[in-house]
């Protein structure tokens, strides 16, 4: 493998794992290479060690060649030579360079998640049942919703929302259910109902059974029926509450 095809290569390595960082300066260009997490961790003011996220403490005119940046050239435009601020300044002032597969890549990743967060927590209000993932995906789709590769899931939720409610009906109001089942099955239902919504209250009956008020999110109804059925051989007593 000559020169230029090693150096290629290693390149496209990097870059499957790292993103670019550019900032124009001074009349020039500067770059870092950084793993995209660490990018999104400092751009929602999170706190996280660049350097530690970066293959070589290393500033570049051009990353992808591998061609360095001179000392002089660092110091007239950062006035320092500590690569901390110098990678602060370029996420800050500059702007993040990804190839297409890896925007593509954390689009895929995070608009899945988002998918999965509606469909865990929403539900169709007039037919009261959950909204399958590949509607919501459809209805996305349909309004053309963006996903920023770095924004977390969290602050876009209420955009994409607003923006397919026109095409979903939507609620997220939680769901709240009183479940009673023989005392013996206690210990097996137990943790599954509190890793799908919360214990409110509960109580041991007089006839040896166990009851407990459980609130669930509304997309989880299916799942919630089918999970205590399944454990319990449908011998458990499943009701609805206002509550």
């Amino acid at each position: 493998m000559g020169k230029k095809d090693y150096q290629k290569e290693h390149t496209k390595t990097l870059l499957d794992d790292y993103v670019i960082g550019r900032l124009q300066s001074h009349g020039e260009t500067f770059e870092i290479l950084i793993e995209p997490d660490a990018v999104e961790s400092f751009k929602n003011d999170k706190e996280v060690d660049l350097v530690e996220n970066m293959p070589a403490e290393k500033v570049f005119t051009d990353a992808v060649k591998g061609k360095r940046a001179s000392d002089h050239m660092i110091e007239r435009a950062f006035e320092t030579e500590d690569i901390g601020k110098i990678t602060e300044k370029i996420l800050s002032d500059g702007e993040v360079q990804l190839t297409t597969e890896q925007r593509n890549k954390r689009q895929k990743q995070k608009r899945k998640e988002i998918i999965d967060r509606i469909a865990r927590n929403a539900y169709n209000p007039q037919t009261d049942t959950p909204h399958p993932p590949k509607r919501i995906e459809n209805a996305m789709a349909e309004a053309n919703v963006h996903i920023d590769p770095f924004k977390p899931v969290s602050k876009q939720m209420d955009n994409v929302v607003e923006e397919i409610r026109d095409l979903l009906p939507l609620s997220f109001e939680e769901k709240t259910f009183s479940v009673t089942l023989r005392g013996d099955l206690q210990g097996k239902i137990y943790g599954q109902l509190k890793n799908m919504g919360k214990i409110k209250d509960e109580e041991w009956l007089d006839d040896g059974r166990w009851q407990a008020i459980v609130k669930i999110p509304g997309g989880m109804q299916d799942r919630f029926y089918d999970k205590i059925n399944d454990i319990t051989k449908g011998e458990a007593e499943i009701e609805e509450i206002d509550r």
